[in-house]
């Protein structure tokens, strides 16, 4: 899709994806070295009381989601940046996590005629229909070829 064909309060879901826990404590090892991370035996004793996926693997496996998903990719233009970065309950190893959208806000570029910005609110839930993570993005994407 183009910037031209999204209108605020469109919605799509993403495939889901399981997070194991070698997998989260790879990653946190190299990224976000904390203990209810990476020992299971710390982790154990943490207020989590197991091993968690960090909020960033959880953000960055989340995105990749939506690239997935295929809805604005070849329009891409990159992305200005996050908003409303919220980490509700924690990622466990074996937990399957998928993404729904929703278009929030929609704006032509006045200067460059060729892209606009779209804002759109992500939830990210588990197996089990929590929700685990809220963020939203602007992203810049290219107008429709020949409009």
């Amino acid at each position: 899709m183009y910037f031209d064909d999204f209108e605020v309060g469109y919605r799509f879901e993403t495939p889901v994806r399981a997070l194991s826990e070698s997998e989260i404590m790879d990653y946190a090892r190299v990224y976000d070295p904390q203990p209810f991370h990476i020992d299971p035996e710390a982790a154990a004793r943490s207020i989590y009381g197991g091993i968690i996926a960090s909020g960033l693997q959880t953000c960055a496996v989340a995105f990749a989601l939506t690239l997935k998903a295929d809805v604005f990719n070849e329009a891409s233009m990159g992305s200005p940046g996050m908003d409303r970065i919220r980490w509700l309950k924690p990622v466990r190893p074996g937990d399957l996590i998928g993404v729904t959208g929703e278009v929030t806000e929609i704006a032509r570029s006045a200067s460059r005629p060729d892209r606009g910005r779209i804002v759109i609110d992500y939830t990210v839930t588990n197996q089990t229909g929590e929700v685990v993570l809220t963020y939203a993005i602007t992203h810049l994407l290219r107008r429709r070829p020949g409009i």
